[in-house]
């Protein structure tokens, strides 16, 4: 089973993200900030970084680049939502340092399972059911 980490400072984000992607078969872990996710990062096998840019204590774009620097492997997926023209210039930012893909908040379910489905492309992605006519 694959692992995530989502690092994000809003309890509810971190709830949404972890039931749908719990749904999809994958395993969650959950860090409030950088410095907790660098800690469940070193404690983890982890397969796929979910982060947030905006974040007190120890922001996301940090983050990134110490998690690209120390496993230039990984997979991250950069989320944020302050501002919509802020968080895009953020979210290029990300790319520029690390970041394997973005997503500007708010995002849709199908969206994220897209791009955890090119990230974990050995991971079989659960398919919704059609919408009724």
């Amino acid at each position: 089973m694959a692992t995530v980490l989502v690092i994000d400072d809003e309890d509810m984000v971190r709830l949404v993200l972890r039931q749908f992607l719990e749904r999809q078969g994958l395993e969650v872990i959950e860090a409030q900030d950088g410095d907790e996710g660098l800690r469940a990062l070193r404690a983890n096998a982890v397969d796929l970084v979910i982060c947030d840019l905006i974040m007190p204590r120890a922001d996301g774009i940090g983050t990134i680049m110490h998690i690209r620097r120390a496993m230039p492997a990984m997979k991250i997926i950069a989320i944020s939502g302050g501002g919509r023209s802020h968080a895009m210039e953020l979210l290029k930012v990300a790319e520029q340092m690390g970041a394997d893909h973005t997503l500007g908040k708010p995002f849709t379910r199908d969206q994220l399972r897209a791009l955890v489905g090119v990230c974990l492309p050995d991971r079989q992605m659960a398919v919704p059911p059609p919408h009724p006519r």
